[in-house]
């Protein structure tokens, strides 16, 4: 099935218009998968503790069950993505999809914590094979005057998945059982391969290329030491993980490995993995930049905020969800906007304006929390944050890919999206020693405030427990043999020492992700201006191929 270009018709230029006839079904059959790999990214986590007791699962096998999807989605990505340039874009996401979908079906049947295991790094692989041939397409397949809009709707998946995970996870947690988070994805994704292979034409670009696989075993080796590594990191108190095998060591040779594989591109100027030429074009350098930065500080907020809803104020993982939800939904309709305001002003402004406001929302929702906070207190800050991240989403995309030869599209994606992947996950790993350390210095010293209210022979424990709840971000039960009103007296002092201690400490990494969100914002001056373009963008002489 081939591509038609349309006619030029009323005021609108030939070169302003799609390259297909129906682009915005493309696009949306293109963002199911898309929408469906990224849900599952966050609904696994309100199923460990049936995962737990049903599989007989230890707390580490589970969270590998976890990390392993996002390890194996990241260090990929650059890969998949330049695969999408050498094999055709609809070829690798419906190929992705497929794996994705008989992933998810092993993860369903899984009777062992090593079977969902291996389903999990299965389907973080149909993952990362599907999600760069959504950015390539829109750069295929639009022209960069409709692309603010087609990357509103990429940005209202970004933005509403993760957050509604959790929603859809509890629903089906309370209705039906954990393996149904995996088998509901079973016939999304087989309609969803039925309307690719249907209405998604043949997308590559038009000339054909090598891959190079010296620097795909370079990439994925260097990516995966330093992801691991974030991943890990706190696991191992950032120590030693088998005899000489170090944390550091790890992570130092990842980046050894990333260095060499920077020089090996350099080397190769015919068909490199990740052409630098990519990083001349002044739009895509500054954007990358700013997306690590906005990862790094974004992935931060709900992480926290999850936390504090669900161990200090007790809310269930369903009444979490529904607490973030209009956030989501917020993010959504906005990204929708900013994409055409986008294709109207340009994004530098609008993403400046968004990265703004994220750091106001994020101090708001600091002056708001307190340890009895409601729902009703963070409402204010909670809308903030959903409007700006409905400002920044896709102005990033679109700003970000200004200028890039479309031919480069899959390479451009791959690259883009693991500099976010990579930010996010050193986010993560430095927010929550930071989330870390500082509630286990706040919850050191409330504890010692309240310890006197206790016997004296329970007082020094009760500092050491609640000290040690830092570790697990949650608060310890009371030791046993104790009279039932010592028992409610220690349950309320150690409640309140943990809701205290968790705000405090809460509050220290809202703002350090302010601080990050507003160096976002100035960064974002180094955009070129809307009506200065960086370099012009060249369209393929054929975005389709006979064979995809």
């Amino acid at each position: 099935m081939v591509a038609k270009r349309a006619r030029p018709s009323g005021s609108l230029r030939s070169t302003d218009r799609p390259v297909t006839r129906r682009p915005w079904l493309i696009l949306t059959i293109m963002c199911i998968g898309f929408f469906m790999s990224l849900l599952d990214g966050s609904i696994v986590n309100v199923a460990v503790p049936m995962l737990i007791h049903d599989i007989d699962a230890s707390y580490d096998q589970v969270l590998w069950v976890i990390d392993g999807y996002l390890l194996v989605f990241s260090v990929l990505l650059i890969t998949t993505g330049r695969l999408g340039d050498v094999f055709g874009y609809r070829r690798l996401y419906v190929i992705g999809v497929t794996v994705f979908t008989i992933a998810s079906a092993l993860c369903g049947l899984a009777d062992s914590p090593s079977w969902l295991l291996t389903a999990r790094l299965l389907q973080g692989l149909g993952g990362a094979l599907l999600f760069p041939q959504v950015i390539s397409s829109i750069l295929t397949i639009f022209p960069p005057q409709l692309r603010g809009r087609a990357f509103g709707l990429f940005g209202a998946i970004v933005g509403f998945a993760p957050i509604v995970g959790p929603v859809a996870g509890g629903f089906l947690l309370a209705h039906l059982s954990w393996r149904w988070i995996f088998f509901v994805n079973v016939p999304i994704g087989i309609i969803t391969i039925v309307l690719a292979l249907r209405f998604v034409p043949p997308m590559r670009s038009g000339r054909t290329h090598q891959l190079d696989l010296v620097g795909v075993a370079l990439a994925t080796a260097g990516l995966s030491g330093i992801v691991f590594g974030l991943i890990e990191g706190e696991r191992y108190d950032w120590g030693t993980v088998t005899g000489p095998v170090t944390i550091a060591s790890v992570i130092a040779l990842g980046v050894a490995l990333l260095a060499v594989f920077v020089l090996w591109q350099h080397r190769r100027r015919d068909e490199p993995l990740m052409p630098l030429a990519l990083f001349g074009v002044r739009n895509f350098a500054v954007g990358n930049g700013v997306g690590f930065l906005f990862q790094l500080g974004m992935i931060g907020i709900m992480f926290v905020l999850v936390l504090y809803l669900q161990m200090a104020r007790g809310y269930s993982a369903l009444e979490t969800g529904l607490v973030v939800l209009p956030n989501a939904v917020l993010t959504a309709a906005g990204s929708a906007h900013a994409g055409r305001l986008s294709d109207k002003f340009g994004g530098k402004y609008i993403l400046m304006a968004g990265m703004t406001l994220l750091a106001v929302g994020l101090l708001v929702l600091v002056a708001m929390t307190d340890p009895t906070s409601s729902a009703w207190n963070l409402l204010p800050g909670l809308v903030i944050i959903g409007i700006a991240s409905g400002a920044t989403f896709a102005p990033l995309q679109q700003a970000a890919m200004d200028g890039v030869d479309p031919r480069l599209a899959g390479a451009a994606s791959g690259v883009s999206s693991t500099i976010r992947q990579v930010g996010g996950v050193l986010g993560t790993a430095v927010l929550g020693v930071l989330l870390s350390a500082r509630l286990s210095a706040a919850l050191h010293s409330e504890a010692e405030k309240r310890a006197g209210q206790l016997p004296k022979h329970l007082r020094a424990r009760f500092v050491d427990s609640s000290t040690a709840a830092a570790r697990h971000y949650s608060p310890p039960t009371p030791p046993g043999g104790l009279s039932p009103a010592t028992t409610s007296l220690y349950e309320r002092l150690i409640a309140d020492t943990f809701a205290t201690g968790f705000v405090h400490a809460m509050q220290t990494t809202l703002v350090a992700c302010a601080m990050v969100l507003a160096a976002a914002a100035l960064l974002c001056f180094l955009f070129s201006p809307y009506n200065e373009p960086t370099k012009p963008v060249q369209e393929p002489q054929s975005t389709t191929a006979p064979h995809d």
